[in-house]
C-alpha cells in the first residue's frame, strides 16, 4: 500500500540543511524499525518548508498504531524523533500532538497499458 504524508520544517535555511544532512545518514536503528514494521520504501520530498513523504508498506505487516507505539518505547527512536522535532513544525492543518499527517487523495490517473 502507498501512504502519502505531509509535515513542515521550521523556516530556517541552516536547520533545513542540517535536517537534510541527517537524512543522508539515517540511523541504522531507524531503518531497521521501518523494515520491521513493513515499510518497504520511503521517500521524502521538500518544497520550501513543506515536506511530503511517500511510503510503501506491506499490508500483511504494517500497522500504523503498532509502529507508533514501538517508536515511543524504543529509546533510540525516541532520541531520533526528538532530534527531528528540532527541525520540524506541524502544518497549519495538523492536529495538536501530531506530526506527519496523511494526505487525502484527490486525483488518480492511470494510463492503460499499450
Amino acid at each position: 500500500m502507498q501512504h502519502v504524508l505531509a509535515l513542515d520544517l521550521k523556516d530556517d535555511p541552516a536547520l533545513i540543511a542540517e535536517y537534510e544532512a541527517h537524512h543522508r545518514a539515517v540511523w541504522p536503528e531507524v531503518q531497521a524499525h521501518l523494515r520491521r514494521h513493513g515499510v518497504s520504501e520511503m521517500k521524502i520530498y521538500r518544497l520550501g518548508t513543506r515536506m511530503v513523504m511517500v511510503m510503501h508498506t506491506d499490508d500483511a505487516v504494517y500497522d500504523a498504531a503498532r509502529m507508533q507505539a514501538a517508536s515511543e518505547s524504543d529509546p533510540v527512536l525516541v532520541d531520533w524523533e526528538a532530534l527531528m522535532w528540532k527541525f520540524q513544525a506541524p502544518t497549519p492543518w495538523t492536529p495538536a500532538g501530531s506530526k506527519w499527517i496523511e494526505l487525502k487523495k484527490v486525483f488518480d490517473f492511470r494510463s492503460p497499458p499499450v
